[in-house]
C-alpha cells in the first residue's frame, strides 16, 4: 500500500464550508496533501452543495463559488480525483455482506471499495459508521 490518504465527502466538504473542525482538516491537508477523492466525492460534493443551498446556509453565488474552487482544486492536483473502479458494485455489494454489522449506507461503502482499490492505507471521515467500517477493513482512520 501507499501513504495516499483518501478523503471522504463528510471530511472533505468542511475544507470548503465552515463547519465544526474546519481549520484541522484545513491543517491536515496543508501538512499531508494532495489528499485522494474520487469521481464519487464530485458527484457527493455538488448534492451537498444543491443541499445547502435549499436550506438557505449558503446562496447561488456562494454555491458556484465553492464547486468552481472544489473543480480548481482537482484541476491543480491539491484533490487526486480517481475514476470509479470498474466492479464497484459488486465490491460494494460484497463489501455491504462482510461489514452486516455495520448500517453502512450503499455510497459509503463505495467510497471505501474506491479507497481500496487506489490502495490508501488512511481513511479521513466525519462518520462514526464510516470509521468503524474502515477500520474493520484494517485502515487507519482519521476522524474529522
Amino acid at each position: 500500500m501507499n501513504s495516499e490518504v483518501y478523503f471522504d465527502t463528510s471530511a472533505l466538504a468542511k475544507w470548503y464550508l465552515n463547519e465544526a473542525l474546519s481549520t484541522e482538516v484545513e491543517q491536515f491537508i496543508l501538512e499531508h496533501g494532495p489528499v485522494a477523492i474520487s469521481d464519487l466525492t464530485r458527484v457527493e460534493m455538488r448534492s451537498l452543495l444543491a443541499r445547502h443551498r435549499r436550506e438557505k446556509q449558503i446562496d447561488a453565488g456562494m454555491e458556484s463559488k465553492i464547486f468552481a474552487t472544489f473543480s480548481e482544486d482537482i484541476r491543480c492536483n491539491h484533490l487526486l480525483c480517481h475514476p470509479l473502479p470498474e466492479g464497484l458494485a459488486a465490491g460494494a455489494i460484497n463489501l455491504l455482506g462482510a461489514l452486516g454489522e455495520h448500517p453502512l449506507r450503499t455510497l459509503d461503502a463505495m467510497h471505501l471499495v474506491i479507497a481500496q482499490e487506489i490502495g490508501a492505507d488512511r481513511l479521513a471521515t466525519s462518520d462514526r459508521v464510516m470509521a468503524a467500517s474502515a477500520h474493520d477493513l484494517g485502515m487507519r482512520v482519521i476522524k474529522f
